[in-house]
């Protein structure tokens, strides 16, 4: 046998033992991921994703969201799965699954809703990208169309994107899902929610408060750049596809629970949390660690458990700040070195505002064979590092660029990671976040009367029809439940 013969005999065999049936849609279809690899998946990526964001403790809203997560799994077109369900501590508004059946919901998407049939609608929507596998075919057409992978940061045009991502806010590391698969996790919403007696039409009401989130954001996407369906024609699809679901099964007056649902999120914090540290007047401050540095002006800051991360506009540098997990400065910077594959340049110990501390400036070595576009040998970034130890810590800075632009960034590195010091203002350590506080309207109006009738300032008052789902001039009801903010919100500058 030819060896083409050979290759294309073996290529079909391996095509042909992929083949998988869709739970979904009963079509058998290309798969290279079996059930057991996706369920290592998210079994791997489950700790990473704690880690990165947080748990938000509430467990009364945890409780919520296991209750309903568990009925519409059962009812689901894998009930089989052992759902897991995560209340994330992070400010974005974001709902996302990973395979094996975990789902996550930010508490920042969980003060945008404003029932459980909206909730309801979204659990549906995510539990539906893991019913059909819709992680397991993008690995496959990914796995089949690659033709390269490049793994590390190293310089290159891809630097510069990592940057700008970077202080745009934490990219979620999974997998991308595109509009097929997004209207079919719609549809599979309505199903869902539906079964377990929601009312899916407020779904699609929801797709209106992300059209505004994204519009008062300035990050709005034409639809025909986008990969997902756009907002506004979510909203019409989605109540079209209720409809047609409420008429098949013949049921009507189905539930909502407006007021059971704002009850549920009184008290939640919304936005950032001071206590896991924010931004004054371009100094970062951590009032549980009790410490402080200087935010470059200008610059872009993302802040979650696992680091800090700021980047300039044009992304061509990028700072990190993280804590090392070793006992010692020589340990950490040893681990430091084999974990980046870190050429050490030059390396001293020194002392930043009384703390012991080791300055480093190396270049991360690329991998093996990557080359640049003139066909040589790629250039890593060049990084400066500095690590300093503080009570029991010890906590690390980089700053890194391509090797071309760092000498430009060098004192920009150097500001910010000397100027790392002990924090002691108390009105800078005594500062407390934002709360939804659920509030009864006190007399008919309109919203935004009601709304300074209950004592909220004019700078909020955009964000809170946002925030309640409705326009300024909505009328609402004497009695009626609204959200607003415990105090004024987020006085601090960024």
């Amino acid at each position: 046998m030819k060896i083409q013969h050979l290759i294309v005999f073996l290529t079909a065999l391996v095509l042909f033992s992929s083949c998988a049936r869709n739970p979904v849609t009963g079509k058998k279809e290309l798969s290279l991921m079996s059930q057991a690899q996706e369920q290592a998946m998210g079994d791997q990526a489950d700790p990473s994703i704690i880690q990165a964001y947080g748990l938000y403790d509430n467990q009364d809203l945890q409780n919520f969201i296991n209750e309903k997560g568990k009925a519409m799994g059962a009812v689901s077109h894998r009930p089989d799965i052992n759902y897991q369900f995560r209340l994330l501590d992070s400010p974005v508004v974001n709902a996302f699954a990973v395979p094996g059946g975990y789902v996550y919901f930010t508490r920042g998407i969980m003060a945008h809703f404003n029932n459980e049939a909206e909730f309801a609608g979204v659990l549906g929507h995510e539990i539906g990208h893991i019913t059909a596998r819709h992680s397991a075919k993008q690995q496959t057409q990914q796995t089949l169309g690659q033709l390269g992978f490049m793994v590390g940061l190293i310089a290159s045009e891809k630097f510069r994107t990592f940057a700008n991502q970077a202080g745009q806010g934490l990219g979620l590391m999974f997998l991308k899902f595109g509009r097929d698969h997004e209207s079919q996790s719609d549809e599979l919403g309505v199903e869902y929610s539906t079964k377990i007696g929601y009312d899916s039409h407020e779904m699609a009401d929801f797709f209106q408060t992300l059209n505004r989130l994204s519009q008062n954001s300035g990050q709005s996407i034409p639809d025909f750049l986008s990969t997902h369906p756009n907002p506004v024609n979510r909203y019409a699809k989605v109540h079209e596809m209720s409809e047609e679901w409420q008429t098949d099964l013949g049921l009507r007056n189905l539930k909502v629970n407006r007021n059971e649902y704002l009850k549920r999120i009184d008290g939640l914090v919304y936005g950032e949390d001071p206590k896991q540290g924010y931004v004054d007047n371009n100094v970062f401050y951590h009032p549980e660690l009790l410490f402080q540095f200087p935010v470059p002006r200008g610059w872009q800051l993302q802040n979650s458990p696992a680091q800090v991360q700021m980047a300039p506009a044009d992304g061509k540098a990028l700072m990190i700040f993280t804590l090392s997990p070793e006992k010692t400065l020589d340990g950490a910077a040893q681990s430091l070195v084999q974990q980046f594959s870190l050429d050490v340049l030059e390396s001293q110990r020194t002392n930043v505002n009384g703390y012991n501390a080791i300055a480093m400036v190396s270049d991360q070595k690329p991998p093996e064979g990557q080359q640049a576009q003139n066909g040589q040998q790629a250039a890593g970034p060049r990084i400066i590092t500095y690590l300093i130890q503080k009570d029991y810590f010890i906590y690390v800075f980089h700053g890194m660029s391509e090797q071309q632009n760092f000498n430009s960034y060098t004192s920009t590195f150097k500001r910010t990671m000397t100027n790392f010091d002990k924090l002691t203002d108390r009105s800078k350590i005594n500062v407390e976040a934002t709360r939804i506080s659920v509030q009864a309207v006190k007399r008919s109006a309109t919203l935004k009367d009601a709304l300074l009738a209950l004592g909220s300032s004019n700078r909020d008052l955009e964000e809170l029809a946002i925030v309640n789902g409705m326009q300024l001039t909505d009328g609402v009801d004497s009695g009626m439940l609204l959200k607003t903010f415990s105090k004024p919100h987020n006085t601090r500058s960024n």
